[in-house]
């Protein structure tokens, strides 16, 4: 069923409809423990399985999973499965483990200590019986919880010293730094590791987050994070062992001439960190084309050229100012949604909190990049998560489906994609779910597979067609601009080009190509497409039907057929 714009903008009834469906809908099942095949991560089965993850802090200073004193804790996993996630990176400090007079501190007492009486009630009241657990215990029932809502759980070492993360100089951000002794890390990783060796859930661990600061050095990095894997993969064979590069995260480029050495295979994954400010001001100041090319081209070579070589990459943070407010962000999540449909990458969203306790000695502010509300009563933005709902699913992998492979037409500032009405009679946004099943050609002809139809053009201000003549230059598209995220063909009469583009209900249109280059205040959202491979299921009802309009046109005008059958690409 095609799903206009303007309903992505978001009517109640839809909105009810799409949290109805994801509240209802049952995932498969996955069968554990999880391994890597290539750049996949599988089941036991090895079937694909995408991480489409959702971050829960719990590093900062009450070291306290957030949102307790907000809504009970079976409300929150709920929240996260109906929203479509299927896993949480739970983050932990170091001291949680290491520091045992840390670690026994009551949930009560550690919130109270930081003068938090406030949100000590609100435990009491949302969840009772976490209250007089010790910081330890209660973390275990958040894993507990999470795995009773079939959450998977990657623990994730966010930090040595809990508090906030994370600042180039607060000595807790590279081995040898105040807070960050290298043996006390390795030993409160083999505790973690250990503690949820026979969990159902835990099906990763992150070993250390954001390594940073004036220390970092390529040299210690391999020294320690494979006596780290090697320790986590000792205590607990079956989970999979997840690396962090330098700087923030955002450079693993050293591996492309060495790779780790581990005693283990199949359960090595490394991850990468990407947000709008990690790219300076570009997004607000320059043309998004321009800056999203530049952007991809230097992920490619700081991170992205391990899926080239057969290792899983898990952009484990990546998130925006859900207010919406923010221009750049805007710019910045079509370009990370077209990267990550095309890669076809695991992922985890920073954050889930709408909230927090405290941080940075401010009580209870607001998170303005989380999922969740301020009160952790609803999805802060509807619309994100729609849009987000198109990356959930895997496109492609081992074991997926028996579908050949085929193309899709992803419109990622909307996270819709094209599809086919059964008339064949209008094109329009759908969810990627019912996406028409495309094939585009090296003859640059996009055609409905299965079929002799081709997209085609009718000229500017015109709704896309699809036609059975595709030698016209009307069917010829090429991917232009520096990002190829406009799917462009010529007009005959004067030289000029159209683009790809939608209306406010959601139709494909064709309009003169905009925001190509130099102009920074120009926003081509609308225009961007991208082109993404797929073998999932095709939507067999909607193809049988566009098949068997192909087979009457066909038989009712046999002699187009012969007079084309050499033009058809």
């Amino acid at each position: 069923m095609a799903v206009t714009r303007s309903a992505i903008t978001m009517t109640p009834s839809l909105l009810f409809l799409l949290f109805l469906f994801a509240t209802t809908a049952s995932p498969a099942p996955i069968a554990l423990p999880l391994s890597t095949s290539s750049r996949w991560v599988v089941d036991g089965e090895g079937r694909r399985v995408k991480l489409a993850c959702v971050n829960w802090a719990a590093h900062l200073e009450p070291a306290v999973a957030e949102g307790l004193s907000k809504q009970p804790l079976d409300a929150i996993s709920k929240s996260v499965a109906a929203m479509g996630f299927n896993c949480v990176r739970l983050t932990w400090p170091l001291s949680l483990l290491t520091d045992s007079s840390f670690g026994s501190l009551t949930v009560r007492q550690s919130l109270e200590r930081l003068g938090l009486a406030e949100s000590a009630a609100g435990v009491r009241v949302n969840n009772p019986g976490l209250l007089d657990l010790t910081l330890v215990q209660a973390f275990q029932a958040v894993v507990s919880n999470l795995a009773s809502n079939s959450l998977m759980v990657i623990l994730d070492n966010q930090i040595s010293k809990p508090g906030w993360c994370c600042s180039k100089y607060d000595d807790n951000g590279f081995f040898g730094d105040k807070y960050f002794d290298p043996d006390e890390w390795l030993r409160g990783l083999e505790m973690m590791a250990r503690m949820f060796n026979s969990s159902t859930s835990v099906v990763g661990m992150s070993l250390r987050n954001e390594l940073r600061g004036p220390k970092q050095n390529v040299s210690l990095w391999y020294r320690y994070m494979q006596r780290g894997a090697e320790i986590v993969h000792s205590a607990n064979p079956d989970i999979l062992v997840i690396l962090s590069g330098l700087d923030y995260d955002k450079d693993l480029s050293f591996l492309s001439e060495k790779q780790v050495n581990l005693s283990f295979t199949k359960k090595l994954v490394f991850e990468y960190h990407w947000y709008g400010f990690s790219d300076g001001g570009d997004w607000g100041s320059q043309n998004p084309n321009e800056v999203c090319a530049m952007v991809i081209g230097n992920i490619t070579r700081k991170g992205g050229f391990l899926l080239e070589q057969g290792w899983p990459l898990f952009l484990s943070e990546f998130g925006i100012d859900q207010r919406g407010i923010n221009e750049a962000d805007n710019h910045f999540l079509s370009c990370f949604l077209s990267f990550a449909a095309e890669k076809d990458i695991d992922w985890a969203l920073w954050a889930l909190q709408g909230s927090y306790y405290i941080r940075e000695g401010q009580l209870g502010p607001d998170e303005t990049y989380g999922a969740l509300s301020w009160d952790w009563c609803k999805a802060r933005n509807s619309s994100f998560i729609q849009r987000l709902s198109a990356i959930q699913s895997p496109f492609q992998g081992p074991g997926l489906s028996k579908s050949s492979p085929y193309n899709m037409i992803f419109h990622p500032s909307t996270g819709l994609c094209i599809v086919t009405n059964s008339q064949l009679k209008q094109l329009q946004l759908g969810q990627c779910a019912e996406s028409s099943a495309w094939s585009y050609t090296r003859q640059k002809k996009l055609m409905l597979k299965g079929t002799k139809y081709c997209l085609q053009h009718e000229g500017v201000s015109k709704p896309a067609k699809l036609g059975f003549g595709c030698k016209v230059s009307s069917a010829k598209w090429d991917l232009i601009s520096s990002s190829k995220l406009h799917i462009s063909s010529n007009l005959t009469n004067n030289g000029n080009n159209v683009c790809l583009d939608i209306d406010d209900n959601g139709t494909i249109m064709t309009n003169q190509c905009k925001c190509l280059s130099l102009d920074g205040t120009c926003n081509p959202g609308s225009q961007w497409f991208k082109i993404i491979r797929s073998s999932r299921e095709v939507n067999d009802q909607i193809f049988k039907q566009c098949r068997s309009q192909f087979v009457q046109v066909e038989q009712l005008y046999p002699d187009d057929w012969r007079k084309h059958r050499n033009s058809l690409a």
